[in-house]
């Protein structure tokens, strides 16, 4: 905003003006009018550049790091911090009992043990928070002698590990708080609590999901009290609950509103473990405290957490290659490709609110930009020559890649 203030337009302005009160003073470079005005106009020239930086540290959208955490903290947002990574691992003998915070070293990176699954499958916990301790293909070995270990091995990640949120995420996640305000149990209040759970990388929020019911339908007809009280075989235990609810249906107490399904996807945009679903599931709306208020979602609202599903996608092709290139040299990028675009499209999904489509035009267009790929043809997508609708709130998954073997020379 202040780039024209510069040394030299700040000074020929100070000593246009000492002209202008008396047009004979000498105004020269070396004179005692310009060696008076000269330092003056340097020091000025500094403080609008530190102007200029107020005025950008002052919005949001401009602002670096820190006065963007500032700002936002007037909104009660802070910054994701960075969470570690549980890995399953498993030992044989499975009979064998780890002590919990037994370390193991995987790579340059300590883990230890934070959970007891049971038959020789326990979590360990990253010790380094990040996404750093995701990657699990080194070899697992304890930091310290355990009598008895034969084999341990990461068959899984249970939570991904996350980084401290981007500038620009958080940016963003401040700027969509002033257009969509959270506020007791709505939309934006369920993505804005579920999104910041660690493990979490999108959710979606389905409000009333058993509206297939209404509460007309759990008014009991005439005559249920008599036919409960009449039924044989039956413990008084189950009577009781039996009464119980026909109580609450027939004061029109049962109700279907309140309800709510959340589906979600792990930081990673793959399918979260049964571990991250029951850890949402527990932060909003425990199962056996349902509706009550417990967790983060308010009094009355019944929430279930349901995992994204997942679709497998199996590709057959006929790839016409330069001179001395096969598909032996192009594999391993063509998969690359692929699984890239499949990353973006569960990236995306969380957004979307129609189901996934892989397209076969995506699909060409990775391929053509892999070196040794000249054209590609015959394109099917599990044997159809069209484009694939995913099944709603599923996500792809690579299967298996048939290509031609069709060589171009020249």
């Amino acid at each position: 905003m202040y780039e024209a203030q510069t040394y030299e337009a700040i000074l020929s302005r100070m000593l246009q003006k000492a002209l202008s009160i008396n047009g004979n003073l000498d105004t020269r470079e070396g004179s005692l009018v310009w060696c008076g005005d000269a330092p003056a106009a340097v020091e000025l020239q500094n403080l609008y550049i530190a102007l200029d930086t107020v005025l950008n540290e002052t919005f949001a959208d401009t602002a670096t790091r820190p006065y963007l955490i500032l700002r936002a903290a007037e909104r009660g947002l802070k910054p994701q911090p960075a969470s570690p990574a549980v890995l399953q691992l498993s030992i044989t003998p499975t009979t064998l009992h780890l002590p919990m915070n037994t370390r193991f070293s995987i790579g340059e990176l300590n883990y230890y043990v934070s959970a007891d699954r049971g038959s020789g499958k326990y979590e360990i916990t990253c010790e380094t928070a990040g996404e750093a301790g995701n990657d699990y293909t080194g070899t697992v070995i304890p930091i310290e002698y355990v009598d008895g270990l034969e084999t341990c091995s990461i068959s899984a990640v249970v939570i991904p590990g996350e980084d401290e949120e981007d500038t620009e995420v958080f940016r963003q996640r401040y700027m969509d708080s002033l257009n969509a305000q959270a506020f007791g149990g709505n939309r934006a209040d369920y993505l804005e609590k579920v999104n910041a759970i660690p493990g979490v990388g999108g959710v979606k929020v389905y409000r009333v999901w058993n509206s297939d019911l209404n509460p007309a339908k759990l008014i009991p007809p005439t005559g249920t009290d008599t036919w409960i009280s009449g039924l044989s075989g039956v413990s008084e235990e189950i009577k009781a609950w039996l009464n119980a609810v026909y109580a609450a249906g027939a004061n029109s107490k049962l109700t279907v509103g309140g309800t709510v399904k959340l589906v979600i996807i792990n930081s990673s945009f793959k399918k979260p473990s049964e571990a991250l679903v029951d850890q949402v599931q527990t932060a909003v709306d425990p199962l056996q405290n349902a509706g009550e208020g417990v967790g983060i979602a308010p009094i009355g609202h019944v929430v279930r957490v349901e995992s994204v599903g997942e679709d497998t996608i199996n590709l057959s092709f006929d790839l016409y290659y330069q001179r001395e290139w096969g598909w032996d040299d192009v594999s391993a990028y063509v998969t690359e490709a692929i699984n890239g675009y499949f990353l973006e499209l569960a990236q995306s999904w969380a957004d979307q609110n129609e189901a996934l489509v892989v397209r076969i035009s995506q699909v060409e267009s990775r391929l053509l930009g892999i070196t040794g790929i000249l054209d590609i043809a015959n394109t099917k997508i599990n044997g159809e020559a069209a484009n694939c609708t995913l099944t709603l709130d599923h996500i792809p998954v690579l299967g298996t890649i048939e290509p031609g073997t069709i060589v171009i020379s020249g």
